[in-house]
């Protein structure tokens, strides 16, 4: 009778290791984040040793929770459109008005300043809208800039639109230096690391910028996921909100060597 019954014992511990295990992995699945980025160095960089100041937050944030990350580089209005329509959680890193769909949590993961670029030699400054008359502009799409967007619209005939990706900043700062256009906007951070890797921080120069804009891990409004988008941007601001305090920030940022106060 008493092995009948460690055999029972047996067959019900096992039972319930492997409900146990089956519960855990489904839990897990079920809490990974899909995270849309860019190649967008120094807050996103691809195939670099570091990998970006706002994806070591983030994977600060979730490390050692329920939540895990699944990170994929798209083209921007591509990564913009996965993550409006829901086939990805989360968008890294817009800007409020670049995706004013999206579901943005109180704190950002970054600051950009977008600025303009001319040729080295080229005695032109950026001093607002009037400053931009019979300019050729190259900018990408899906970019916003609060202070320029009724301008631009007004004026679509002066900007060379082209979509985002990894060749943006070379692509247009020889489009300036072959006189196809007279200046291209970028983020100023972005631009100033890309013209050193192609060799052009000598021929190219900042000649203004704009204001700054906060920027975000921004989450799916899609409604079937409400309730987890919910949860994990509840989690995201009161981890941000230690890490600042903590000092964390401040030393991630000056491991980038950037200071978003410029």
């Amino acid at each position: 009778m008493r092995n009948v019954e460690n055999g029972i014992m047996k067959v019900i511990k096992s039972f319930l290791i492997l409900c146990f295990v089956f519960c855990t992995t489904e839990l897990y699945a079920a809490t990974t984040i899909k995270v849309a980025a860019i190649d967008w160095c120094p807050q996103i960089c691809v195939n670099e040793v570091n990998a970006g100041y706002t994806v070591d937050l983030i994977k600060r944030v979730y490390e050692n929770s329920e939540y895990q990350l699944q990170i994929d580089i798209f083209p921007w209005s591509r990564a913009i459109k996965y993550v409006s329509e829901g086939s990805y959680d989360a968008l890294l890193a817009p800007a409020k008005k670049e995706a004013p769909q999206l579901v943005f949590p109180q704190f950002s993961v970054g600051l950009q300043r977008m600025c303009f670029f001319t040729a080295i030699n080229d005695p032109w400054v950026f001093s607002g809208e009037n400053s931009l008359v019979n300019k050729q502009v190259g900018i990408a799409f899906d970019t916003s800039i609060e202070e320029l967007n009724s301008y631009i619209k007004k004026h679509e005939k002066q900007f060379q639109f082209q979509p985002y990706h990894e060749r943006y900043v070379a692509q247009n700062a020889n489009k300036v230096l072959k006189g196809r256009i007279d200046t291209f906007l970028f983020t100023k951070n972005t631009t100033l690391l890309e013209l050193k890797k192609a060799g052009l921080a000598g021929s190219i120069k900042n000649a203004g910028c704009v204001s700054k804009a906060a920027i975000y891990l921004a989450f799916t409004p899609h409604k079937g996921k409400q309730k987890v988008v919910a949860n994990a941007v509840k989690y995201f601001d009161a981890q941000v909100e230690r890490l600042v305090e903590s000092g964390y920030v401040d030393k991630l940022h000056q491991q980038y060597d950037i200071n978003l106060n410029r």
